[in-house]
């Protein structure tokens, strides 16, 4: 997980998305050394911001403010990618298996609660929201991940977080108490 941040900070430090991160994209050497791949869907960000497409990233793996139509996103969209990579790691599956972008949305909603204004203000000006939408309230992600220790599920949970504009950037998680060697356990990583 941390070189993966690590690369990922890298790139969005340069000003790029890399817009499909999931464990297909990421090599591991012999050293154990990860590398980040396929770059043909990476798009340098534009200044002003400005639309992008959305039929990026594969959908197991894709931010919900894609799949709800948002007019603009940002590097959050990599970092929703990495949390759900990070889940399947520790579960050893896919953390959201949707068949179809509103099978996939609501398996994200049945697990962290369907989003409105309270939790994410704008929502409801995204193209593909509706407040009919099934009203699930959120469980805990431990429910989901149980074998992650404390403060993997908060590492977590702020990746996992609706609103992009409150989504940990991978910077800031690379300092997370997570990976703090003294509280470092492999075993309850894998």
């Amino acid at each position: 997980m941390y070189q993966l941040l690590d690369g990922t900070t890298f790139l969005h430090r340069r000003r790029i998305f890399h817009r499909d991160l999931k464990p297909q994209n990421l090599l591991i050497d012999k050293d154990g050394n990860l590398k980040l791949a396929d770059f043909g869907l990476a798009r340098a960000v534009g200044i002003p911001l400005k639309p992008y497409t959305h039929g990026v990233i594969t959908l197991w793996y894709k931010a919900p403010e894609l799949m709800l139509g948002s007019p603009t996103y940002t590097f959050a969209v990599d970092i929703w990618s990495i949390g759900c990579i990070f889940a399947e790691i520790v579960n050893r599956e896919v953390l959201f298996k949707g068949e179809s972008e509103i099978d996939e949305l609501f398996l994200i909603f049945q697990a962290l609660g369907t989003p409105d204004e309270s939790v994410w203000p704008g929502i409801s000006q995204f193209r593909d929201y509706t407040p009919v939408f099934p009203k699930w309230k959120p469980k805990p992600l431990s429910i989901y991940v149980p074998t992650l220790n404390p403060l993997g599920i908060d590492l977590l949970s702020k990746m996992l977080t609706y609103d992009d504009t409150f989504r940990i950037s991978a910077k800031r998680a690379l300092v997370h108490p997570f990976f703090n060697l003294s509280s470092f356990r492999a075993s309850i990583l894998f």
